[in-house]
This record gives structure tokens, sequence and C-alpha cells, in this order.
């Protein structure tokens, strides 16, 4: 019989300074067919992103509700799984967390934000990720960083696609 026991690599904690400094940077900015209220409950709610698309194959909140600043979750994309810490919780607008565990050891530091916001008749939605893997992956990172931006982009496309369906 397997044990599922995961191996947890710590990193280091990070601010919304990641955001300016990071040597990987990606922002996508989308528009999404659904009032920000209608967005912001969706990315508080139990699924969050994971609702949106396969991209997110699990997600699971390790902190009680109220959400806010200090609350915790477990998120994860096929087999590589994170724990996230948030730092900043604008509620009804926007977060931001860095990663502080990992089951890989492939970052130093890892964060990201959310930004939800009126447009027309609909929500702008802005998501910023931010990256520093360990030193001695500097340059596969770098190689590999134009893919990364296509597959983090994956998660915004996949919340365009959830809410011209759902509203």
């Amino acid at each position: 019989m397997l044990c599922d026991m995961a191996r947890w690599f710590p990193l280091e904690s990070a601010d919304a300074d990641l955001f300016l400094t990071a040597p990987h940077v990606f922002t996508y900015e989308q528009h999404y067919a659904a009032t920000p209220e209608r967005v912001w409950e969706s990315l508080a709610s139990d699924d969050s992103v994971a609702a949106w698309g396969p991209t997110v194959t699990s997600l699971t909140w390790l902190s009680p509700r109220p959400f806010g600043i200090g609350a915790r979750r477990e998120v994860g994309l096929g087999p590589a799984k994170v724990h996230e810490h948030f730092f900043r919780w604008d509620e009804g607008h926007g977060y931001s967390f860095y990663v502080y565990e990992a089951n890989a050891p492939l970052f130093r530091r890892f964060a990201e934000d959310y930004i939800v916001t009126p447009e027309g008749d609909g929500t702008k939605f802005i998501w910023t990720v931010a990256v520093e893997p360990k030193p001695q992956l500097a340059i596969p990172f770098k190689l590999l960083a134009p893919a990364l931006q296509i597959g983090f982009g994956r998660t915004a496309n996949d919340g365009r696609k959830y809410f011209a369906k759902t509203g």
C-alpha cells in the first residue's frame, strides 16, 4: 500500500515588492462577463479558481472563514501542490499571497496578486504571478519562461470562459 505523504519544501516569504523585483513576472488582464461581486464571490469560494477550468485540479482552504490576511490554502496543479499564505485581502476587490511551501524544490519565492474592478457591464480581472526560482534553476527557468507564461495564462482564460457561461 502506498502512502500519500507529500514532502514539503519551504520557500522564503514574499510581499508586494516581489511583483516589482522577481526575475519572472507575468500579468494577465481579462474582461469577464460577470459583475465584480460575482467574480469576487468565485475567488473567495471554497472552489475559487478550481471551478473555472481544468488547470487548478484541487483547492482546499486551510483556514476558517471569514478569510483575510493570514488565511492559508492548499492548491494542486496536477501532481504539483503548494501552500499559500495571504498577505493582502481587500474584501470584494482582490488579494495577494505567497507560497510558503511546495512539494517540489523549484522556487525561492513565489507570489500571486488578484485585482477585481468594474469595467463596463462586467469585470476587469488583473492577475499577476511573480516567480523567483532557486538560484541553480535560474537558467532553466529563463528558457522555460515563455511556456510558463502560457501555462499560467490558461487560468485567466479559463475564468473568461467560465464567466461567459455562468455570468
